[in-house]
């Protein structure tokens, strides 16, 4: 392996470069590394001027550009996030390996398993630090699910199962352009945008999912991409699971239980929802907020990552396995 040449310390801010600033950069993510201290958000990027100027604007950051590579090479740009649809992960990912500077990808990290691979690989080679936006990791509210199971208060888990459904909106019903229902840049539809983050969860809850099947299909004709899967798996650790992802379904739900020897666990992944613990000892319901902007401790993970302070729960290798794993249900192995 390359010794890498990245050093950070706290002395001076780690300058970032933004790869895209479209919704998930307003609120939930970018503003989150505006509150380090020991970061700074430098530099973003758009193609569309008028509107990565008016971001640079509104969020107080000293310089925009509609060309990657301006980010990208840029001497004053330290780190990358790439926020931009995961069909152009792995161009981007791949020149910053290039360019050997810590990188944060949103999820999911490619469209598919190949490129995910790809991307870790270079960064790998390279001894370079690489994340994936999988924030879930760091939420407080999971944290609590994972400090029940680690605890065994419902005993030995058996299994886990999650359903999420919901009615196609406005614009998949009027044939609107939407990156997370076009084949060619998220194959599994909401699937890999939404179902990532709850079967990333599960391999940091459970351990790694070792084996995985489903079938997909596409049931309404709204779109190219699929929109109703179900899926099956085994955890390294014996616990089995199932799930079923339908976006033509009169009702919107989000709903995972977790079956014990001695006790069960609810929660949701996606929407607002208490987690509830029910064992002999009785039934507990926390409601356990997230914070203004949700990325903000997975973050706060990076940057002491970054110092040698800890591991950060979500990088490239627990980003390169959940991509297996979709792939797998989606049955593109």
């Amino acid at each position: 392996m390359t010794e890498s040449h990245f050093h950070f310390s706290e002395e001076k801010p780690l300058r970032w470069g933004i790869i895209g600033c479209g919704s998930v950069a307003e609120k939930k993510s970018v503003p989150a590394y505006q509150l380090i201290p020991e970061f700074k958000v430098h530099m973003v990027m758009r193609r569309d001027a008028e509107r990565v100027q008016d971001y640079a604007q509104r969020h107080q950051i000293a310089r925009w550009t509609t060309n990657a590579d301006e980010v990208i090479q840029n001497p004053e740009i330290d780190a990358i996030y790439i926020a931009t649809p995961p069909d152009t992960h792995k161009l981007y990912a791949l020149q910053v390996a290039v360019a050997g500077k810590p990188c944060c990808i949103e999820k999911p990290m490619s469209p598919n398993y190949q490129d995910s691979l790809v991307i870790y690989e270079a960064f790998k080679r390279k001894n370079i630090p690489l994340f994936i936006a999988y924030y879930r990791r760091s939420l407080p509210r999971f944290l609590k699910v994972k400090q029940w199971l680690d605890e065994g208060l419902i005993g030995r888990v058996r299994h886990v199962n999650w359903q999420k459904s919901a009615s196609p909106n406005e614009v998949d019903l009027n044939g609107g352009s939407n990156w997370r229902t076009e084949e060619k840049v998220a194959p599994g539809g909401y699937f890999d945008d939404l179902a990532s983050h709850g079967l990333d969860l599960f391999n940091f809850l459970f351990g790694d999912i070792k084996t995985a099947n489903g079938v997909a299909l596409n049931q309404q004709g709204l779109y190219t991409a699929h929109d109703a899967i179900a899926g099956s798996w085994l955890h390294e650790n014996g616990v089995t699971g199932a799930g079923f992802w339908n976006f033509g379904t009169h009702h919107r739900v989000d709903k995972v239980e977790i079956f014990g020897s001695e006790g069960s666990i609810r929660f949701a992944v996606l929407d607002e929802a208490p987690v509830e613990l029910e064992n002999t000892s009785g039934h507990e319901i926390l409601e356990i907020p997230h914070p203004a902007h949700v990325q903000q401790y997975h973050v706060e993970n990076i940057k002491n990552h970054l110092l040698g302070k800890c591991e950060h729960p979500s990088t490239g290798k627990t980003g390169l396995h959940t991509s297996w794993v979709m792939d797998a249900i989606l049955g593109n192995l």
